[in-house]
């Protein structure tokens, strides 16, 4: 509603043609101007983010030869896309801060009326609607809250993206030592080869001895072809996480037999309440109390208050003109968004009680698999690749001495391949346990031991 009041300044100085004429142009001048001041703070805004988008520091560039684990970490969060848009999103999140904090904009009207029977009159009204209730804090502290949940989004992509990085490049390693073993399998089969084509030069072969060295040799080579394509396969994948189709290094600079300090499930227990899922449903809970108290602002109405002129050119008269418009909250006072925000407050206090729970079960048994995998490794390295290389030692002393026959030389020199090959595999699954456990945790809680 709005509330006319007459002016009472004097009216030789208000009715005057020329003073009337003075304040429109006084009003029209103002507008212009400020029309032309958010036109180049638009410009501005624009140009400041096309800079932006030109001075974007470029990744680091991939090496042509070999590459560490950090250098391979760096350029994927350099260059990942999927890291690139929760990073975006944190951005435009920040910037929805700033818009919450900005209070309502004035309304400027100009009204003209002609009509023959009770002459023409112009309007000029500034309107301005008032926060009350404490809106625009509540509104600023939900930005605030969804500007936490975004960054927690953001260290739960960077902690993924790592462990896809340290996954991808242990794989790397694994596949590199297997075509090593791969390599060194097939200078052993032709060395069996040689020694079963000497053993029949000399008298003391068969012909089915050099057959067997031949297929086992062959059966070899195979295996080799199968590592190269793994190694290939293995490079691609670590070289897509920085969006490369076709990687550009040759190997990756490391030691896969190099174990891991692990610490205790107590240790790991207490870690568990910074890790990056469990913070975000903690955020959530934070969020949706911030929505409550914004809900809340909203039961108070907005009191728009409105000041201006009339001028009636009819009676020569200059009308000053005050209004004030307040809505009564009789049946709607935001009652059912407040109550449903309440819910969903309490949704998300079950939801982060749900992530702690999951998060301790998979945490317990990421541990349980690591720690079964590490005692298979301590029997591989202590008791089976050593025992495998004296037995085929010793078959190939008992086979040059005439003591065995040939047989018993492939099925210790199969034995020992297959022993290396398992050594790698349950290795692998060390470093790609450990990699989850820092994936879930979102900390480097891994220390390099011994190897």
């Amino acid at each position: 509603m709005l509330a006319c009041l007459r002016s009472r300044a004097r009216p030789k100085r208000i009715d005057h043609p020329y003073h009337v004429r003075r304040f429109l142009l006084r009003a029209s001048r103002h507008l212009t101007r400020l029309l032309v001041f958010s036109a180049l703070v638009a410009f501005g805004v624009l140009f400041g983010a096309a800079n932006a988008a030109v001075l974007r520091p470029s990744p680091p560039e991939e090496p042509t030869e070999a590459i560490s684990l950090r250098a391979a970490i760096d350029l994927a969060l350099a260059a990942n896309p999927d890291y690139s848009a929760a990073v975006r999103e944190l951005q435009a999140v920040d910037a929805q801060l700033l818009q919450a904090s900005l209070r309502p904009n004035p309304e400027l009207v100009l009204l003209s009326e002609d009509e023959r029977r009770r002459g023409d009159a112009t309007t000029l009204q500034l309107n301005q609607r008032i926060e009350l209730g404490g809106k625009r804090q509540a509104r600023i502290a939900a930005a605030g809250r969804d500007l936490d949940a975004a960054a927690a989004d953001v260290a739960t992509a960077r902690a993924q993206l790592r462990a896809q990085v340290v996954g991808a490049f242990l794989g790397v390693l694994a596949a590199q030592d297997r075509v090593r073993l791969a390599d060194a399998s097939a200078e052993l089969a032709r060395r069996s080869a040689e020694i079963a084509q000497q053993r029949i030069g000399a008298g003391r072969g068969t012909e089915d001895e050099r057959t067997r060295a031949r297929v086992f040799e062959a059966s070899v080579r195979i295996e080799r072809i199968e590592a190269g394509a793994e190694l290939a396969g293995a490079r691609r994948r670590l070289a897509s996480s920085w969006g490369s189709r076709v990687p550009r290094f040759e190997r990756a600079e490391g030691d896969v037999d190099t174990l891991i300090a692990f610490p205790s499930l107590g240790e790991l227990g207490g870690r568990l309440q910074e890790a990056p899922g469990l913070a975000r449903a903690r955020l959530e809970v934070s969020r949706r109390d911030a929505l409550v108290e914004l809900e809340r602002s909203l039961r108070v109405p907005d009191l728009l208050v409105s000041v201006g002129a009339i001028r009636n050119r009819e009676v020569g008269r200059t009308q000053a003109l005050l209004g004030v418009a307040l809505p009564v909250p009789i049946f709607d006072r935001n009652q059912g968004n407040i109550l449903a925000a309440q819910r969903r407050v309490d949704q998300a206090r079950d939801a982060a009680r749900a992530a702690e729970i999951r998060l301790h079960a998979a945490l317990a048994e990421l541990y349980e698999r690591l720690d079964a995998a590490r005692a298979q490794l301590s029997i591989l390295r202590d008791d089976v690749l050593p025992g495998a290389q004296g037995a085929l030692e010793a078959a190939n002393r008992a086979y040059e001495g005439g003591r065995v026959g040939f047989l018993e030389v492939l099925d210790a020199q199969r034995t020992l391949f297959d022993a290396r090959a398992q050594y790698l595999a349950v290795l692998s699954a060390v470093h790609r346990t450990a990699a989850e456990v820092e994936r879930t945790l979102a900390a480097d809680v891994l220390a390099p031991a011994a190897p």
